[in-house]
């Protein structure tokens, strides 16, 4: 699963990665955790430009009876995504590419969970594989969320969890995001691990399992 990650880079680089100009204020997260509000990129449904945008992480579906089960669904299955009842929509007419730099996972030593962080060799930021929602409640409340897909870990990832998230390649973002692609088979197709020998990881301290701490320490390699 993915369950916390990394946003540390500048609307700058940001720009430079995804060739769209961010018009909303970013600033460095470097423990986000399920519930908080997260950076995605998306076609924007009227005007059918790519903007980012704001999304709360935990998806809830538009036929929910109230929000809650948003904490639920934080994750999706890839290998199933195209026929669960809560993504299956989405996942043919909102995708998104949920911006981050890194994620961590944790691993059972001495009786303690140890914290380790993984990102891209060159330290750039990417996109996760995202579907995202819109949500009204009865009384007019109005919530856009969003959940992370996951697949099959790859050899770095492995040892640690039996799934990770889906890291789109770049030369895949377009066919990710286009509103036209409304069938499973071609995005089905790269929903694959990301290459181990792209990545790094390294484990790092265990302030990172309180999601109240946001500093650069949590990425900081222990030894």
């Amino acid at each position: 699963m993915c369950g916390r990650y990394t946003l540390t880079k500048t609307k700058e680089a940001l720009s430079q990665a995804f060739s769209v100009d961010p018009d909303i204020e970013i600033e460095a997260q470097y423990n986000i955790a399920p519930t908080q509000m997260v950076i995605a990129l998306l076609c924007n449904q009227n005007s059918k430009e790519r903007e980012f945008k704001r999304l709360r992480w935990g998806l809830i579906p538009s036929w929910a009876k109230d929000p809650t089960i948003g904490a639920k669904l934080i994750n999706a299955r890839s290998e199933t995504v195209a026929e669960k009842p809560a993504f299956r929509a989405a996942f043919l007419r909102r995708r998104c590419l949920i911006v981050a730099d890194g994620f961590y996972e944790w691993k059972k030593q001495s009786g303690k969970k140890q914290p380790f962080y993984f990102c891209l060799e060159d330290k750039q930021a990417f996109g996760f594989a995202g579907l995202w929602e819109q949500w009204e409640s009865p009384e007019g409340e109005e919530i856009a969320s969003c959940t992370i897909l996951t697949t099959k870990p790859n050899e770095l990832v492995e040892s640690l969890h039996d799934r990770m998230p889906v890291i789109l390649e770049k030369q895949d973002y377009n066919l990710w995001l286009d509103p036209q692609v409304q069938t499973p088979e071609p995005l089905q197709q790269i929903l694959d691990p990301y290459p181990a020998s792209s990545m790094i990881g390294y484990p790092v301290s265990t302030i990172v399992n309180n999601p109240k701490y946001n500093s650069p320490e949590c990425i900081v390699q222990i030894s």
